[in-house]
């Protein structure tokens, strides 16, 4: 089975005819970085198109997309490069040479590109392209975990799916406007959004854009948050004045959803570990004219079991792999560890047992994670249930996403029930 490499860069929306050289470097400036500096992919790119203010917007796109499409395929064009980590600058550019090859553009006359065996990438590219682990640039043990916990076929589905680039997908604030208004005033600073069937609230950009500078944004009509995400605030099935936790808040985007859904009225106290997130989640809230959260950092456990018994609804967004998020999150496929994955099944057990302890008789809590593993999410539910704590609830329902049948990001989430 040979694959065709339209398939791979058919993401890549850069219709560049020739490469300009401070483009390129700032492209091999950003890998450097993150191959061998292990910074993040959204910060590094983020950094980058600050560099100059004279890019345009496709100059822009142009750097962002190439970095990330060298970070999701980095086994890949490693392999056919013929280099091995840690990467120095002759061979970032060559691994670059593979790249633009691949994507069909013409090797200008520099010192970097003299010894590329043009002919051969493509060949090598068909060859390696027949084994999974190298066509989708995975590690080996991601692999074998994928298969093991899905099976083949769907991993091998899932897999493929995750190293497309993912829409942008907006959540329309219903506090402040509708989706169709939101839309419209979109459409009036020239950007163009869909409906998508069955997600009542959530606009896709039919191209990418910055809309960060939109007035919409600036007066807090929306939100960037996946589609999948944005079914874990509708499944806790909150109502205005009830008392609500999230426990792993984070910067707080199902928690502004929650607020939302509550038309701002009842409590909503979000927590997290780290404060720094929640100070995000405070100017979010300003921007969002959202005025029912409490902001609470946890140090101890003493805030949490001050809320025992006392919550209409829980929700708990857990720490997880992010195995459903790596097409936003493409450099995790090099930073995950197998170990981590093993650790954090162990967080997720003790944050179900130690969070739900919160939810009052007859309240509800829903679990979720943003992983496709079904250790992570299924199993952890089982277990749960069949523990000490566990056995005062009972099972409502759960709900699977994966990323190749939704065309959005893998999630999980499940609703328990505590008994009266």
């Amino acid at each position: 089975m040979v694959f065709n490499s339209k398939n791979i860069f058919k993401t890549l929306n850069t219709r560049i005819m020739r490469l300009h050289r401070n483009l390129c470097f700032a492209v091999i400036d950003g890998l450097h970085l993150i191959f061998n500096e292990g910074e993040y992919a959204d910060k590094v790119v983020q950094q980058l198109l600050k560099r100059d203010k004279r890019w345009g917007s496709r100059d822009r796109g142009f750097v962002a997309e190439t970095v990330y499409q060298i970070v999701r395929y980095k086994r890949l064009y490693a392999e056919i490069a013929d280099v091995k980590e840690p990467f120095d600058r002759n061979n970032l550019w060559r691994v670059f040479a593979v790249w633009a090859t691949l994507k069909g553009i013409k090797l200008p006359d520099w010192k970097y590109f003299t010894e590329t065996p043009t002919r051969k990438i493509k060949g090598r590219f068909d060859e390696l392209s027949k084994t999974r682990k190298l066509r989708e640039s995975i590690p080996d043990w991601m692999d074998i975990l994928g298969v093991s916990e899905l099976g083949e076929n769907l991993w091998t589905a899932e897999i493929a799916k995750q190293n497309e680039q993912a829409d942008v997908i907006l959540r329309v604030n219903t506090l402040k406007t509708t989706k169709k208004d939101l839309q419209l005033k979109l459409q009036s600073e020239d950007i163009e959004t869909e409906f998508i069937p069955n997600y009542p609230y959530a606009l896709k950009l039919v191209e990418r854009a910055n809309i960060f500078k939109t007035e919409a944004f600036k007066n807090g009509w929306f939100e960037v948050q996946d589609a999948s995400s944005q079914l874990v605030a509708d499944f806790l099935d909150v109502k205005p004045g009830m008392k609500v936790v999230d426990v792993c808040a984070g910067a707080g985007g199902k928690t502004l959803h929650l607020a939302s859904l509550m038309e701002n009225k009842g409590q909503i106290i979000a927590m997290d570990i780290y404060e720094s997130k929640l100070k995000k989640l405070k100017v979010r809230a300003r921007r969002n004219g959202v005025h029912n959260i409490e902001l609470k950092a946890i140090e101890s456990t003493k805030p949490i079991k001050k809320l025992h018994g006392k919550a209409d609804r829980l929700l708990i967004d857990a720490p997880c792999s992010g195995l459903g998020v790596l097409r936003r999150n493409p450099d995790a496929k090099w930073k995950l560890q197998p170990e981590f994955i093993e650790n954090i099944k162990k967080t997720q057990e003790d944050v179900l047992q130690q969070y739900s302890k919160m939810v009052k008789a007859g309240g509800k809590m829903v679990y979720a994670t943003c992983s496709v593993l079904p250790s992570e999410n299924e199993k952890q539910v089982e277990k749960f249930l069949t523990s000490d704590i566990g056995k005062d609830f009972k099972f409502v329902k759960d709900k699977k996403i994966l990323a190749h049948k939704s065309g959005f990001d893998g999630f999980y989430m499940a609703l328990l029930e505590k008994s009266n």
